[in-house]
């Protein structure tokens, strides 16, 4: 199935909307923009989003997806094919209220680097829990 979602990105210094179109059956984020469209693949689209944001460092994406502290557990990303993650914080284990869609508009601690973020939930995994 091939669903479309609008995004706000800050492109140009300009806020301005990007369609994401993605394709569940080769597991696919493409990046239309009016100057060129671009697919991206991988195993999830969480995974998807973030080669996407690396090609494309100089825009900025305004989503859960570049939140530096969003990232998705095994079973939300077997579950929803990584559209779903959990926002984390340090010291606190997530609920479903923590579970966020990765395309929803988010304008704080944005990073266009999966490294980071990744960095991000290996030190929330090795933080204590109560």
């Amino acid at each position: 199935m091939i669903s479309t979602t609008e995004i706000t990105i800050i492109a140009n210094n300009k806020k301005q909307s990007a369609e994401l179109i993605c394709n569940d059956e080769d597991i696919s984020i493409t990046l239309k923009l009016k100057q060129k469209e671009k697919t991206y693949k991988g195993s999830d689209f969480y995974k998807c989003f973030g080669i996407l944001r690396s090609d494309n460092k100089h825009i900025q994406f305004l989503c859960k997806g570049s939140k530096i502290n969003v990232h998705p557990s095994s079973m939300s990303s077997q579950m929803s094919l990584g559209l779903n993650a959990y926002e984390l914080s340090p010291g606190k284990e997530p609920s479903l209220d923590d579970l966020v869609f990765i395309f929803d508009y988010e304008d704080k601690d944005l990073t266009n680097d999966p490294t980071a973020q990744r960095d991000f939930y290996y030190n929330w995994l090795t933080s204590e829990q109560p």
